[in-house]
């Protein structure tokens, strides 16, 4: 007697482009007849050699209509695309960074970066993948590697889970399940409370960027030389419009800040730093100029008056040469500190509830 088998239904996939960045020298490459003809033509200083060149030679390889150029960035249209892969053969796509992936994929990594150094990386592409590693050592189901200096997702094992999402540093997992905003363990914070008088001084003299200003003797013109000079550099990398100048300062809206430190690379002054997102106390000053220099240049500067010390009830804060720090392990967010400042200068990353819960659902011990 024969038995019926049912045929296996086959899984149907779609073309992903694994390159979300615009440093391949598209600007370069926009007269060029193909991807091809733009690749062999050769890279320049500063540009992604393993990066989306732009010219779109998978648009007119794609029957379906399913792909177009958007601001330099190859976009497909899931609902069109059948899956055919004409787009990804390599006389198309000489960069290798059209995938055929499941359409039901809900994590996607969009770069095929092969440079090793990180510095390069972060300086090439907001984008970059820096192997660092972190998604596939917390990966619960083994299916994240580091392959030739990127990180590839095995879609036979990803179950779209939340672990690499929360865990890649550089934050540039594409999760169409969950809020990265609110899959959080870290967030920038900036190191500076300063009254906006340097970036006004900055602009009466026409100076426009981070990196001019900090060519400048700023001791000698009487202003704050370790506080935030307020031209935005740390706000053109970030990717999720979290750090605004405000009258002349940088600030990190922590709501929409993932801590993907590219900020803290940005900013010449290394004011910027990557702290737990929780209810934690932080001093907003970095100046370690004695207390009369920093009364003169800075309304809002730490004075190190010792009041918060000196009223600690458990003994957190403590000096720094004339810098004053909060122990966050011994602190205990009782505001003591905050209310008896005298400058306002203490700070507090305050966070919705649900972060809690969220840590404890992904196993995030405390201090990670």
């Amino acid at each position: 007697m024969k038995t019926e088998m049912t045929p296996a239904t086959e899984e149907k996939l779609i073309a992903f482009v694994a390159c979300a960045g615009s440093a391949a020298g598209k600007a370069r490459f926009a007269n060029c007849a193909s991807c091809k003809e733009a690749c062999e033509s050769g890279f320049q200083r500063g540009e992604c050699k393993s990066g989306c060149v732009g010219v779109g030679s998978c648009i007119e390889s794609c029957k379906e209509g399913a792909m177009k150029l958007v601001d330099g960035k190859i976009v497909i249209d899931r609902e069109k695309c059948n899956g055919c892969g004409d787009c990804a053969k390599e006389d198309v796509c000489p960069q290798h960074l059209i995938k055929m992936i499941p359409a039901d994929a809900t994590n996607f990594i969009p770069c095929s970066s092969t440079e090793e150094d990180e510095q390069v990386v972060r300086a090439t592409c907001g984008y970059g993948c820096i192997s660092c590693g972190a998604c596939e050592q917390n990966c619960p189901e083994n299916a994240v590697h580091i392959v030739n200096n990127h990180a590839v997702i095995d879609y036979d094992k990803c179950v779209g889970c939340v672990a690499c999402t929360v865990k890649c540093k550089k934050k540039i997992i594409v999760d169409t399940l969950h809020d990265l905003t609110a899959l959080k363990s870290t967030v920038a914070f900036v190191k500076c409370s300063g009254d906006g008088r340097t970036n006004y001084q900055l602009q009466q003299m026409g100076i426009t960027s981070c990196d001019e200003a900090a060519k400048l003797d700023l001791k000698a013109l009487n202003l704050c030389h370790t506080g935030c000079f307020g031209c935005g550099k740390c706000t053109e990398v970030c990717r999720y419009d979290a750090i605004h100048v405000e009258n002349g300062i940088a600030k990190v809206d922590p709501d929409k800040c993932v801590g993907c430190k590219d900020c803290t690379f940005a900013c010449p002054q290394h004011l910027i730093t990557i702290v737990p997102y929780k209810g934690q106390k932080l001093v907003a000053c970095s100046s370690e100029d004695d207390c009369e220099t920093k009364a003169k240049v800075c309304g809002t500067g730490c004075l190190f008056c010792e009041d918060c010390k000196a009223n600690c009830p458990n003994l957190a804060i403590y000096a720094d040469g004339t810098h004053t720090v909060i122990d966050p392990e011994i602190c205990e967010d009782c505001h003591v500190c905050q209310y008896v400042c005298p400058r306002n200068v203490i700070k507090e990353t305050v966070v919705p509830e649900y972060i809690f819960a969220q840590r404890e659902a992904l196993g995030i011990r405390e201090g990670e």
